[in-house]
């Protein structure tokens, strides 16, 4: 298993600032209405981009820096049922290196969007029955999965899903796994294709604000297994 490690639902720059230095592989932003996390100040997050925001997005050099910190960590938007034009008008603003589709979004809708040069992230709600053959039409046309917990209001709500499920999974496409994965959460699934892991809302001090000293301690541990 890789240790790739998303930390997602960010929202306040010097918090961002903060988590930037425990070195994450991906940074979260959620731009979905309906979550207590979305980012509703576009100009704050400005200090993320290693270029004017309004150049072409292809031309990004990701070695470039922003502040004191190497641009290693991806930042991914989070999106529920989006308008491409809607995706495009927030990278005029904020740099995104990937997309992750939490809703019902259709393989060709991946295929649009990853054929602007995004990474693509798509993400399914697992419970008891899921099928995963249901999602066999996404393989090859997304970078990764994501398996979070099965919830109206996708994702982000500190609930674990029974991780055995993922035995049915036979698929191709490497996953992140997410839902209620929390500092205490020692043990993980074994499968070959688990690449990393998502960190939200159980390590947080309130909505979108995380708790820097938890995800460091959790993260070392991660790492170093």
């Amino acid at each position: 298993m890789s240790r790739l490690v998303k930390i997602c639902g960010l929202r306040d720059p010097g918090n961002i600032r903060e988590v930037l230095t425990l070195k994450p592989d991906l940074i979260g932003f959620i731009f979905h209405p309906a979550s207590p996390r979305c980012v509703t100040d576009l100009d704050s997050l400005s200090f993320l981009n290693p270029i004017n925001p309004l150049d072409d997005i292809n031309t990004v050099n990701t070695s470039q820096t922003f502040g004191h910190l190497t641009r290693r960590t991806k930042i991914v938007g989070v999106f529920v049922d989006p308008e491409v034009q809607d995706i495009l008008e927030i990278t005029k603003a904020l740099h995104l290196d990937a997309i992750q589709l939490h809703g019902s979004e259709t393989p060709e809708t991946c295929q649009a969007i990853r054929d602007l040069g995004f990474e693509i992230i798509k993400a399914f709600g697992i419970k008891s029955g899921f099928d995963f053959t249901s999602i066999r039409d996404y393989e090859g046309l997304v970078d990764y999965f994501l398996f979070d917990t099965a919830s109206i209001k996708h994702g982000g709500t500190g609930l674990q899903f029974d991780w055995a499920l993922l035995k049915e999974y036979q698929g191709k496409t490497p996953y992140i796994l997410s839902g209620g994965i929390s500092p205490e959460t020692n043990e993980f699934p074994t499968h070959k294709l688990m690449t990393g892991v998502d960190l939200n809302s159980r390590f947080e001090i309130a909505p979108g604000i995380k708790d820097i000293g938890l995800l460091k301690k959790f993260i070392k541990k991660f790492r170093d297994e």
